[in-house]
């Protein structure tokens, strides 16, 4: 893969100015309906992205490992379905014993998504690739590197924009408490290393091969039920049956959050202006952040009694339990390496994605994101059943 600086290393040229010269209205359109290409539509953001891009209109073509009931709702909704995997590590180059996942340049030799043909026809043909390939939390440092040189190799058949969800694991463990995408990245953390190795991997494959590519940049994601585990199911509303809100944090400090859903239409928004990203003035690489949420403890709290229609006692989250088992539980361990998250204020400047969208972006409210989110939680009697209640 591509070498990475790792150490106090800010987005290349991602505050460059962004002008909306689009065509004025009543301009020629395209004869046929854009094409994005979904990497891991399986996965939670998959899934949001999907359903955003199909809903306004796109052809969107879902990649996934397996067949699922999912898929097969997805094919009847017009929704092309491509069953491909990605390499998990890469071979070692010939005669060389290196690892191609960490070796400059192994992009250059590595096959896209095993040789699929259906998945690089896609790629080849897509307007817009989103790269929502998410291996387990523990696997990072081996499969993401892996991940990233061939999702870049199957970008560079076409002339795809490729479009990633970024997390704000980039400034290390000592964030500030606004977060710009002007501001320096710190690789202090093992999390913090690996994302930046990622994003870098962006910009020197804008560089050397023109590459066009976006990370939209968000806080911790809250997600519809049955849509994968988020800090909601994991922290806060671990015992939500029993009438508890697990306090995450020592402090009462805003920390920020993303509707999925909302992300997924900022994507789709973002997309249709990617001919203002592809100005001749433009970087190949850009950066653009996402506010969404910003919430306390409180705030949770309070909007749940709300959605569920009844108080909750405060019990802190079991952190002492999660150390003590994290030298036999790598999942734990690397929960616990994230802690500082609940115990930093941050909140992320979209100032210059409102800039490039002209408007403000996407923001359901939190009761909505929450009735939504709980649709498949237990509650004791007299709590509201917020399946007869949620949102939409």
């Amino acid at each position: 893969m591509f070498s990475a600086p790792v150490i106090s290393c800010p987005p290349v040229d991602a505050t460059a100015p962004l002008t909306d010269t689009r065509p004025t209205a009543g301009a020629a359109r395209p004869a046929r309906p854009a094409r994005v290409l979904v990497l891991g539509a399986n996965g939670r953001f998959g899934r949001a992205a999907v359903s955003a891009f199909a809903s306004a209109g796109w052809h969107v073509t879902a990649q996934v490992r397996r067949d699922t009931a999912t898929t097969e709702a997805a094919r009847r909704q017009g929704i092309e379905v491509v069953l491909a995997s990605f390499a998990d590590r890469l071979p070692d180059k010939p005669g060389t014993g290196t690892d191609q996942a960490s070796a400059p340049g192994g992009s250059e030799h590595v096959p896209a998504a095993t040789q699929h043909e259906a998945l690089v026809q896609a790629a080849r043909q897509a307007d817009v690739i989103v790269h929502a390939l998410n291996p387990d939390y523990t696997q990072w440092d081996s499969h993401m590197p892996a991940h990233t040189a061939q999702v870049v190799d199957l970008a560079l058949q076409g002339h795809a924009l490729l479009m990633l969800p970024g997390n704000v694991y980039n400034f290390g463990c000592e964030l500030p408490p606004v977060l710009a995408e002007s501001t320096p990245f710190v690789a202090n953390t093992p999390k913090a290393r690996q994302r930046i190795t990622l994003e870098a991997a962006l910009v020197q494959a804008g560089r050397q091969h023109g590459l066009r590519s976006v990370v939209i940049r968000a806080g911790n994601f809250l997600a519809p039920a049955g849509q994968g585990e988020t800090w909601l199911d994991l922290g806060m509303g671990r015992k939500l049956a029993q009438g508890v809100y697990s306090r995450m944090s020592s402090q009462d400090v805003p920390t920020a959050w993303a509707w999925l859903p909302d992300l997924a239409q900022v994507f789709v928004q973002v997309a249709e202006r990617r001919e203002v990203m592809a100005g001749a003035e433009q970087p190949r690489h850009q950066v653009l952040h996402y506010a969404g949420h910003t919430l306390t403890d409180s705030d949770f709290k309070s909007a749940l009694e709300r959605v569920l229609g009844t108080r909750l006692r405060i019990a802190h989250f079991p952190w002492w339990m999660l150390r003590l088992l994290a030298p036999v539980a790598p999942m734990f361990a690397a929960l616990v390496e994230m802690r500082y998250l609940s115990e930093r204020p941050h909140r992320l400047d979209d100032t210059r994605l409102q800039a490039l969208l002209g408007h403000v972006a996407p923001l359901t409210p939190i009761d909505a994101c929450l009735h939504a989110a709980l649709a498949k939680q237990p509650v004791e009697t007299g709590q509201v059943a917020i399946a007869a209640t949620r949102a939409g």
